[in-house]
């Protein structure tokens, strides 16, 4: 089953998110952590999450959000956190949670919807290539100044 984040979901998600930052190797901040939560949960902010619900345990999320795009007058849905338990992959958790983001987003008038992973995350790639089309834009990051 696939539904909206709800506060009651802070544990299981806790526990996804931290899986999710350990797999990409980056250390995330409680104080961000826990603001990202807040973030979800707070109607007034232009981020949502989903949760993948099996057997009563979450075992993936995904959080979105929708923003100005330069090159059309309609928003863009940015689909920024995607994670599922290893267990749960391959078994169409992942795919299922991009639909409900895709359902989302054309419930807003949004048809843009666009995501990163990294290269060698092969395994989500092999989905992301079934589902969506590989630009081919490289990202590049700049820390600004005043975070140096």
């Amino acid at each position: 089953m696939i539904r909206p984040i709800d506060k009651e979901d802070f544990e299981q998600w806790l526990v996804l998110w931290e899986m999710y930052n350990s797999f990409y190797k980056r250390k995330v901040a409680l104080e961000t952590t826990q603001e990202t939560w807040k973030r979800i949960l707070d109607s007034n902010e232009p981020v949502f999450g989903f949760v993948f619900e099996k057997n009563n345990k979450i075992v993936g999320f995904v959080h979105y959000l929708f923003h100005r795009h330069t090159a059309m007058i309609n928003n863009a849905c940015y689909l920024q956190d995607l994670f599922t338990l290893e267990s749960e992959r391959g078994a169409g958790v992942g795919r299922s949670l991009i639909e409900q983001v895709s359902k989302a987003a054309k419930k807003m008038g949004i048809g843009h919807i666009y995501w990163l992973t990294h290269e060698s995350n092969e395994t989500a790639r092999k989905l992301y290539d079934k589902t969506a089309k590989n630009t081919g834009f490289i990202t590049y990051m700049k820390v600004a100044d005043s975070q140096q």
